[in-house]
């Protein structure tokens, strides 16, 4: 059974512009500039791409932007005494160490090297046991994208069924605690859960961040169902190109939910928009003690 009509689209894009349009114009009211480092390790084409976006929205937003650009070859030792510098640096506010790194290097021992207040990306072994406290931190920048782009599109999350597809530290987890702070009913599930489709009909919230392509097929979802899809996976399209997918089927999906984002366009802009959120954050906090919620828009 189907709506009879295709879901509206969530406009990830253009929510993403609007937030970094107000993040800019609370910039320019501080009396001081935020500071967001990002460092690089290696050559990675992707990550290249990213940080190069990163700066450049950063600067956009009215705050400064420090790149540190490292060869593969770096020590974790030297990178470790990089981070610490950035974390006694009173110019940055916000850290990111851009994943993944080169071999060698233990991703968990660099993240966890990073001040806690200064960690943009929510991933610390701190912010992440705060989030799950419920007490205010810095929350990873995908899922607190996800949870702004349903509260724009419904409201109030109060009562409503969540389901997530996905454990991840992440996405999955952080989503998960951020819809049980928003009054959810929440299940987790993923590829090895029993029953994955049934469990998935129930939702009128489905969080779709597995990272297989297409692997939610439209009859998985409930009639009406707002669905988000955090999976970016790319698939031969003939001819020798590729195309983006997202971990959910979407035009059978579209057919049935409500509310659905697309790949591209739905979910991803809105991580950069969200790390610049994260930074202002964290500078209000540090130079004003200010207690912000991290489930408030700026």
């Amino acid at each position: 059974m189907t709506t009879g009509t295709l879901a509206r689209i969530i406009d990830g894009k253009g929510f993403a512009a609007r937030l970094r349009e107000t993040i800019r114009a609370e910039v320019a009211t501080l009396g001081f500039t935020p500071g967001l480092a990002v460092v690089l390790v290696g050559e990675d084409p992707a990550s290249k791409v990213y940080v190069s976006n990163k700066a450049k929205q950063t600067v956009e937003a009215g705050m400064a932007s420090f790149e540190h650009k490292l060869p593969a070859t770096t020590s974790e030792q030297d990178l470790l005494a990089l981070v610490g510098r950035l974390n006694a640096d009173p110019a940055v506010h916000g850290i990111l160490v851009q994943l993944p790194l080169p071999p060698g290097l233990r991703a968990e021992a660099v993240i966890e090297a990073i001040d806690p207040a200064k960690d943009v990306d929510g991933l610390t072994v701190t912010n992440a046991g705060r989030l799950a406290a419920g007490l205010p931190g810095l929350v990873p920048c995908t899922p607190l994208g996800c949870l702004l782009l349903l509260q724009d599109c419904l409201g109030d999350l109060s009562g409503r069924e969540a389901v997530v597809v996905g454990r991840s530290n992440l996405v999955g987890k952080p989503i998960a605690q951020l819809l049980l702070q928003q009054n959810c009913t929440v299940t987790m599930a993923h590829s090895r859960s029993r029953n994955l489709p049934e469990i998935c009909r129930r939702a009128d919230i489905l969080v779709a961040a597995v990272g297989r392509a297409e692997m939610i097929l439209g009859d998985w979802i409930k009639p009406g169902a707002t669905v988000i899809d955090v999976g970016i996976n790319r698939v031969a399209a003939g001819d020798g190109k590729t195309r983006l997918v997202g971990d959910v089927a979407f035009a059978a999906a579209q057919r049935q939910a409500g509310w659905i984002t697309p790949v591209p366009g739905g979910v991803g802009p809105m991580t950069i928009a969200c790390l610049l959120r994260n930074t202002l954050t964290a500078a209000r906090r540090r130079e004003r003690d200010d207690v912000i919620s991290n489930h408030e828009l700026v």
